[in-house]
C-alpha cells in the first residue's frame, strides 16, 4: 500500500499534464514509487540516482491507460527529482521507450512544485512541448488507419500471465478502429482533483494490471 506521507509527496508534486481536446484515453491508475536512495527503477529500464547533491528523493509516477490508440496496455511514466530544500530539482518522463527532460530551459513550465508536460494525442508520450509530436512519423496516421495495429501488448512483467493470439489482436484492432480520431493540437489540462483513487503504490498496480486487461477483453 502506498503510504500517507507518499500518497501526500505524489499528489504534491505530480506534474500537470495537457492532453489534446480529441484524446479518448486517460490514465485509469498512477503507481507511485518514492525513492530516497539509488535503485532500479521498479517499472521501467533504467537506474534512478538520488545521491546527487541536489536530489533528497525520486518520485516516481508509473501511469496506467487501458487503451493507447494501437493497442490494449499502456504504461508511461514521470520522475519528479525533489531537491533538499523541497524544491524541484528535474523532472524527466517517457518518451516511447526512452525519456525526456521535462523542463524546459529556465524552467518557465514549472509552477511552484508542479512541471507542465503535453501528452501526445492518442500514443500517450510525455514532452514539455507538443511541437515535437507532429515531428514524429505517424503522428496523423496512428490515430487514424493505424489505430489498433499493435493489438494486445504488454510489458517484461506479464510474460507468463498474459498471452495475445490473432483473435485477441483483431478483437482489439476492432474495437480501436471504432476510436479513431483527429487530433485537434489544441490542449486543456487534466484534472487530478477528485480522483485520489488514481494514486496507488507501484506493486499494487502491477497485481491490478492483469485484471483490468482480462475485463478489457472479455468486454470486447
Amino acid at each position: 500500500m502506498l503510504s500517507n506521507e507518499d500518497c501526500k509527496l505524489a499528489a504534491l508534486y505530480a506534474p500537470r499534464l495537457f492532453f489534446d481536446q480529441n484524446e479518448p484515453f486517460f490514465p485509469v491508475r498512477i503507481g507511485v514509487t518514492v525513492l530516497r536512495e539509488d535503485g532500479a527503477s521498479p517499472s521501467f529500464r533504467r537506474n534512478l540516482s538520488v545521491s546527487r547533491p541536489e536530489t533528497a528523493a525520486v518520485i516516481e509516477y508509473a501511469m496506467y491507460y487501458d487503451y493507447d490508440i494501437q493497442h490494449l496496455y499502456d504504461l508511461e511514466h514521470m520522475w519528479v527529482y525533489i531537491g533538499q530544500n523541497g524544491e524541484v530539482a528535474d523532472v524527466e518522463a517517457s518518451f516511447h521507450g526512452k525519456y525526456l527532460k521535462g523542463l524546459l530551459p529556465g524552467r518557465s513550465n514549472l509552477s511552484g512544485m508542479r512541471a507542465a508536460l503535453y501528452v501526445q494525442p492518442g500514443k500517450h508520450a510525455l514532452s514539455p512541448l507538443p511541437e515535437v509530436f507532429a515531428l514524429l512519423p505517424g503522428f496523423a496516421s496512428c490515430t487514424q488507419e493505424e489505430a489498433g495495429a499493435d493489438g494486445l501488448i504488454y510489458g517484461d512483467f506479464f510474460r507468463g500471465i498474459l498471452a495475445a493470439d490473432e483473435d485477441t489482436d483483431w478483437q482489439v484492432r476492432r474495437y480501436l478502429q471504432t476510436c479513431r480520431f483527429t487530433p485537434s493540437l489544441s490542449y486543456s489540462e487534466w484534472e487530478y482533483s477528485g480522483r485520489e483513487e488514481l494514486l496507488v503504490s507501484w506493486s499494487q498496480l502491477l497485481a491490478e494490471i492483469p485484471g483490468r486487461v482480462r475485463s478489457e477483453l472479455e468486454r470486447l
